[in-house]
């Protein structure tokens, strides 16, 4: 269905904004002033929740109309011409956390807020009239006035010009998409510095927080925008940089130009008490979002159907940058790997899942497409693909030629692919077509046949039902022996395997280094060959090998029960990407046992057997002498202990916890949530759990909050978990941005999931009108289906879900995760007798 964009009616060029903010009364009022060209005689300006007062052009009223479904305002010119329009209107301030919001903090005891902006994707419209899609670019003139008091801190894209009658006046913006603009204001602590090349660099944040916690973004960022104009070979385009930690935030940040936004878990943390991954993350965050002002901000997606050209890009270059900046800490193989690629290969076998390019209109559909296994996860992977093939020489001469050709305004992935094609002889678009246009990925079947000639095959892979319907793709192969380098046909003959066994040396294997967006199902003969030299194999290979085998396992193409026996063959790895991945996979077994049976405790030995010895090891307190891998293999192993109920380790947890109970948040940061879990879990008391919540509610660390967060959900007593689930609601205690970590923590609870599963369906109505106008409010669908795993939870789904399905941004999450819960549920009813009696194999051995 094609709908027509208000773009086509009038072109804005400027805007004047006057925007006037009351706390006390939680209202807005404005004037917008728009200078642009009217195309038709009647044009179309978008508005959400505003009322308008008048429509003046060139100083004369004209007629207009307000319709709020199509969120508009019709206004009649009665010509086509250059004109200026102004438009007068008022509005509440509300705390959906979308448009011009408060974000709520408590300094002292003191409940205090600043007022910040969430535009993307559509909601500039409820700050101001505006033509509000990506393609209307113009410039804008802020002016900004609220119910200021002293020590107050005013801050926008563009640096303040003047204070003049208590409004502050801002330099006009570069031409740039309505959903970029952004301002705040309140009590702020700031850090500074500057680039080399003179871009002012800042973060922001409320005074709740220790000065120290702003030191590593302010570093990071710094060095990222250096980074960025070297790898773009383009100047970073406004005077400043400022980065705003916000305590209310929908998100992880957005990229406004000029003012970043963050949660503050995704910005600020302590430098004398915080975990590898915690720096990796704030981290690849800033680096993400910094990546946009280029990607995103100088040149944007014409249309949200393009919207991958802004994330699949981003998510890419925040590892391209990190890499460059801190290169020890290997962020491709320890982050990457262990949450992009898992995260996109899981969501994107599911049929019906969203391609990386898709068509769409209505703005909750536009909020829905916002899938991070898809847009970002997917596609950086594959980005990462071209860039593999391209080499960063080519990349960034293409990319140059990109920017010089599009800035200060739109383009399309079929322009980032001309663009690319400068640089090389490859047909990049041809290639990467394949990838973005379809849903979905190739399983590669690697087989020796009955002449001895090694057979490649490629077919869609699904876990659980799909339809074929002869998808397929050009694979880059990245194998270690002689073969093609990309695979477009839909079978391949590599010859004689003995030929190529000898040449080769070593096993044969395809998508060496896991960079390609494909997995791999090796015949026996292949994949005993790779098994005998697995010790051989560096630990990204092995933790693909187990990556493939268990989604395999999920397509029903091997069993889970063929799994179990290779587990023990990793457990004395001293990679910590290796651990993660082995006991990711001990997890997964976890849906095939009931809470308290006999399996179950089959499982835990067996987790005991896998996690003993490297715990005996390691312990439960860091050492001088520990490796950058032990400091990060410590906490997967100490969390599988507390599973297998290792009584050593619940003792040792205890005694930690114990001495550091005056002040928990001293507690080691990697360690922390375990010593919680574990007090939680296995020293229970009321008394306890009423403490946590207190501490919870007064943290300030976001990460320390987390970890509170982990322990209190994890109590097994009914009572405790009946009045956390009552505080939902109660957002002095919980911050509606966190309320989906409370949930799925509860629901993943077998003490607490039924109670959840009650409260969800009961007020489903409060969580849609809380969060319902945020991109984020789906995956409170997602992490359901993430938790349940049997016919009668499949059941009770559907019925809930089901009458849901045509409403605007959650028919496709909704179908989509029936398929998740029934791909499951099926597989425990199919697997459950054999995968038991593997695991009881494993433990009498």
């Amino acid at each position: 269905m094609t709908v027509k964009h208000f773009y086509e009616t009038f072109h804005p060029g400027h805007y004047d904004l006057y925007i006037e903010v009351n706390r006390e009364q939680k209202t807005i009022k404005g004037t917008t002033t728009i200078t642009g060209e009217a195309i038709e005689d009647s044009i179309m300006v978008n508005q959400k929740y505003l009322t308008i007062a008048s429509v003046t052009s060139e100083g004369q009223e004209v007629p207009f109309t307000v319709d709020d479904e199509k969120e508009a305002i019709k206004i009649d010119l009665g010509k086509t011409s250059k004109t200026e329009v102004e438009i007068k209107y008022s509005a509440p301030l509300t705390d959906t956390m979308m448009g011009i919001y408060p974000s709520y903090y408590t300094v002292d005891g003191v409940k205090k807020q600043i007022i910040g902006t969430q535009f993307e994707t559509t909601s500039a419209r409820q700050a101001f009239p505006c033509v509000d899609e990506p393609e209307a670019k113009a410039t804008f003139s802020l002016a900004l006035k609220y119910d200021e008091h002293e020590g107050e801190t005013t801050i926008a894209n563009m640096p303040e010009i003047k204070v003049e009658d208590g409004v502050h006046y801002f330099e006009k913006t570069v031409r740039m998409s309505s959903y970029l603009i952004a301002f705040a204001f309140g009590e702020l602590q700031s850090k500074m510095t500057e680039t080399k090349d003179g871009v002012k660099v800042g973060v922001f944040a409320t005074k709740a927080h220790q000065a120290k916690e702003l030191d590593f973004a302010l570093d990071i960022a710094k060095r990222a925008i250096e980074f960025y104009e070297e790898f773009y070979q383009t100047k970073y385009p406004l005077p400043h940089s400022w980065q705003l930690a916000l305590p209310d935030f929908s998100a992880g940040a957005m990229e406004n130009w000029g003012l970043i936004t963050y949660r503050e878990a995704a910005i600020l943390l302590d430098p004398d008490n915080a975990t590898a991954d915690q720096k990796a993350y704030v981290a690849t965050v800033i680096a993400h979002e910094l990546a946009h002002q280029w990607f995103g901000d100088l040149v944007t997606m014409k249309w949200w159907d393009d919207l991958w050209l802004n994330e699949s890009f981003a998510n890419m270059m925040e590892y391209v940058s990190v890499d460059a900046l801190e290169p020890e800490w290997h962020v491709w193989d320890n982050t990457y790997q262990v949450s992009e690629v898992p995260a996109a290969l899981n969501r994107d076998a599911t049929d019906g899942v969203q391609s990386v390019h898709v068509e769409v209109e209505h703005p909750a559909d536009i909020d829905s497409i916002f899938d991070s296994a898809i847009v970002y996860a997917k596609g950086s992977r594959m980005l990462v693909m071209v860039r593999a093939l391209l080499g960063d020489d080519a990349l960034r001469k293409g990319l140059k030629y990109y920017f010089d050709q599009h800035k200060f305004g739109n383009a399309t992935g079929d322009d980032l692919w001309d663009a690319l094609s400068t640089a090389t002889d490859l047909d990049i678009g041809k290639i990467m077509h394949t990838w973005l246009d379809q849903p979905g990925y190739p399983v590669v079947s690697a087989k020796v046949d009955a002449n001895g000639h090694l057979i490649l095959t490629q077919k869609q892979f699904f876990a659980g039902e799909g339809k074929e319907v002869g998808r397929k793709w050009a694979i880059p192969l990245n194998a270690n022996f002689v073969a093609p380098q990309i695979m477009s046909d839909r079978e391949l003959d590599l010859g004689d395997y003995s030929d190529l066994r000898a040449k080769a040396g070593h096993a044969l294997r395809l998508n060496v280094g896991n960079s390609s967006h494909f997995i791999v199902n090796y015949d026996e003969t292949l994949m005993a060959d790779i098994i005998a030299e697995v010790d051989d194999l560096k630990p990204v290979d092995q933790l693909q090998l187990l990556q493939d085998l268990g989604l395999l396992a999920q397509g029903n193409q091997i069993s889970y029960a063929e799994i179990v026996p290779l587990l023990p063959k990793f457990a004395d790895s001293d990679s910590n990407i290796v651990i993660g991945a082995l006991f990711s996979a001990v997890a997964s077994l976890r849906k095939f046992v009931t809470p308290d049976s006999d399996e179950e405790k089959n499982l835990k030995q067996f987790t005991d057997q896998l996690s003993s010895k490297q715990v005996e090891r390691l312990g439960w307190e860091a050492k001088e002498t520990d490796t950058a891998d032990e400091l990060q293999i410590r906490p997967t192993e100490l969390s599988a202990a507390l599973y297998a109920g290792n009584p050593a380790v619940i003792k040792a947890g205890h005694q930690i916890f114990v001495q550091n109970e005056a002040d928990l948040i001293k507690i080691e940061a990697s360690v922390r949530p375990y010593v919680l879990i574990n007090e939680a879990k296995n020293y229970h008391s009321s008394e306890l759990i009423e403490r946590l919540v207190k501490e919870y509610q007064t943290a300030v660390d976001p990460y320390f909050k987390q970890d509170l967060m982990a322990a209190i959900t994890s109590t097994q007593d009914k009572e405790d978990l009946k009045q956390i689930v009552d505080n939902f609601e109660n957002n002095d205690i919980i911050k509606p941005q966190d309320l989906r970590s409370w949930y799925f923590s509860v629901l993943s609870n077998k003490q607490g999931e039924q109670l959840a599963w009650d409260w969800i369906r009961a007020e489903w109505a409060w969580l849609e009108k809380t969060i319902g106008g945020d991109m984020e409010f789906t995956s409170f669908i997602t992490v359901t289906a993430k938790a349940f795993h049997t016919p009668a939870r499949l059941e009770e789904f559907t019925t809930f879900f089901e009458p849901k399905i045509d409403q605007p941004g959650l028919g496709r999450e909704i179908q989509m995760d029936t398929k998740v819960i029934a791909t499951k549920a099926d597989l425990v009813t199919k697997e459950q007798a054999v995968v038991n009696q593997k695991i009881k194999e494993a433990i009498t051995k």
